[in-house]
C-alpha cells in the first residue's frame, strides 16, 4: 500500500493493538521487576507491601540486607565489569585486525575463513563451554605431565571465561567492523599516499577516524554481551563468579528482591549507555558544523 493513500480504520486499528501488545510483551516484564524491587515484602513477587529502599540500602532493624550491603552481589557485579572489559578490548582490537584481513588481503580459503568465523554464533553456549573447558583442560594437563608446567589460566578462572567469551563476541565485533570497512572510500587513503604520508599515518588520521562509529558500537555491544553471558560463563567459572552465575546461584538458594534491585540497577545502566551512544552521532554532527 501506497503510504500516502488514506488506510482504513481496521488497518489503522490493528496496527495500534499490535504495537501496544508487542511494547507491552518487551516491556511489562522489565516494569514489574523494576517496581518489586521497592516491595516491602521478603520476596520478589506479588501482592504489593509498601514502597522500601530496604534491598538497596539494607535495615538493620528488620534484618534485611540491602545490595549495596552486599559484598559478595557487588563484587561479582566488579568481577563481570573486569570480565566485559577485557573482552571488549580484545574483541574490537583483533576484530579490528580480522576486518582488514578479510576486506584488504587476498588469499586462498578466505571464503572458507569467513564462514568458519561464524560458527561460534550458531553453536550452542553451553556447548561451546564445555568443548572450551574440555580442550583447555587437555592442555593443560598434558603440559603438567610432560614438562611439569601448570598452567593456571587454563583451568576454570576468570581467564578461561575471557577467552570462552571471546571465542564468539570476537565474531559479532569482526561483522560490525568488517561491515563499515567494506563502505570504505579507500581512494582517500591513496591520495593520502600520493600527498606523502606514511602507513601510520593514514591509519591514524583517516581509516580509523572512518571506523571510529564502528569501534563504538563493536565495543559496546561487546561488553554488553561478555556482562549477560550465562551459559559459556558457567561452564568456566571458577571461585569468582561474575553477576549472572552468582545471581543464578541466589535463585536456587531462593531468590529475594535484592536480584530485583540488580536487575534495575542494570537496566538502568544500559539504558544509559544506549542513550549515550544515541546522542554520540548527533554531537559529533553538530561539531562538525561548527
Amino acid at each position: 500500500m501506497i503510504p500516502s493513500l488514506p488506510r482504513p480504520l481496521w488497518l489503522r486499528t490493528s496496527t495500534v493493538v499490535y504495537s501496544l501488545l508487542f511494547f507491552a510483551f518487551l516491556f511489562l516484564p522489565l516494569v514489574i521487576v523494576a517496581s518489586f524491587a521497592f516491595n516491602d515484602a521478603p520476596y520478589p513477587a506479588p501482592p504489593w507491601r509498601g514502597f522500601t529502599l530496604d534491598w538497596f540500602l539494607g535495615n538493620a532493624q528488620t534484618g534485611r540486607r540491602g545490595l549495596f550491603a552486599d559484598s559478595a552481589m557487588m563484587g561479582s557485579v566488579w568481577t563481570s565489569v573486569v570480565v566485559a572489559s577485557w573482552v571488549t578490548v580484545l574483541a574490537v582490537l583483533m576484530g579490528t585486525a580480522n576486518a582488514f584481513l578479510i576486506e584488504r588481503t587476498q588469499f586462498r580459503g578466505k571464503q572458507v575463513l569467513s564462514l568458519l568465523m561464524l560458527a561460534p554464533l550458531v553453536i550452542p553456549g553451553v556447548i561451546l563451554g564445555i568443548s572450551i573447558l574440555a580442550f583447555a583442560s587437555r592442555i593443560a594437563n598434558l603440559a603438567d605431565d610432560l614438562w611439569g608446567l601448570e598452567l593456571e589460566f587454563l583451568r576454570p578462572g576468570l581467564p578461561l571465561v575471557v577467552m570462552g567469551q571471546l571465542s564468539f563476541i570476537i565474531s559479532v565485533a569482526t561483522l560490525t567492523i568488517t561491515a563499515r570497512l567494506k563502505r570504505f572510500d579507500v581512494t582517500l587513503e591513496e591520495a593520502a599516499y600520493n600527498l606523502g604520508a606514511s602507513r601510520v599515518a593514514v591509519l591514524w588520521t583517516i581509516t580509523l577516524p572512518y571506523l571510529k562509529p564502528a569501534l563504538i558500537g563493536s565495543a559496546a555491544i561487546s561488553f554488553l554481551m561478555s556482562f549477560e553471558n550465562f551459559n559459556t560463563t558457567l561452564m568456566l567459572v571458577g571461585s569468582d563468579s561474575p553477576l549472572t552465575v552468582m545471581m543464578y546461584g541466589r535463585m536456587r538458594e531462593g531468590a529475594t528482591p535484592v536480584l530485583n534491585a540488580v536487575s534495575l540497577l542494570l537496566m538502568t545502566a544500559s539504558a544509559l549507555l544506549a542513550l549515550t551512544l544515541l546522542r554520540g552521532p548527533k554531537g559529533n554532527a553538530s561539531s562538525r558544523s561548527d
